[in-house]
């Protein structure tokens, strides 16, 4: 095939491309980049292309990796990187507070009903909340880690069910 049957037949999907693009993103634009950035690397790659293989498949393939490797780069970008000597914005502490009236009466209200459940749910409850891994509670509770996580499901349970008043 000829680099202008190539290209001729790759521009006659676009549309198809364009409406793909929609199962990646709802923005215009961005569904506008990624088309051309996919007929950009179609082009470049022309080589890569075997004749007998499905073109739209080809395309859609390299839509998916282009949209997918672009998601991972704005994602590294927003990660923020400490580079002061001993880490020191890692370890300021964050300065919000829950001062207002309606979150701690809230707060009270939920630790209330949660004091309220079984024993055989709150012990293991409050472990898993105040930051143990669930085999560290079935070690220290001396059950079986099934157990473990059954216990914290049905405390969540009880303390939704107070929560909502039945």
């Amino acid at each position: 095939m000829t680099a202008i049957e190539f290209s001729y037949k790759i521009a006659s999907l676009r549309s198809t491309l364009q409406t793909f693009t929609k199962r990646f993103t709802r923005d215009k634009e961005e569904s506008h980049d990624l088309v051309q950035d996919t007929l950009l690397k179609a082009l470049t790659y022309r080589d890569k292309f075997k004749e007998d293989t499905n073109l739209k498949g080809w395309l859609f393939t390299i839509m998916r990796n282009t949209f997918i490797n672009n998601y991972r780069r704005v994602q590294r970008e927003r990660t923020s990187h400490d580079r002061t000597k001993d880490l020191y914005y890692l370890n300021v502490e964050e300065d919000y507070t829950f001062n207002r009236p309606q979150e701690s009466v809230e707060f009270k209200e939920i630790w209330q009903n949660v004091n309220h459940i079984k024993d055989e749910f709150l012990t293991p409850f409050k472990m898993y909340t105040s930051g143990y891994k669930y085999h560290e509670i079935a070690e220290h509770l001396h059950i079986p880690i099934g157990t473990v996580k059954n216990r914290i499901f049905h405390a969540r349970k009880e303390i939704q069910k107070r929560l909502q008043g039945y």
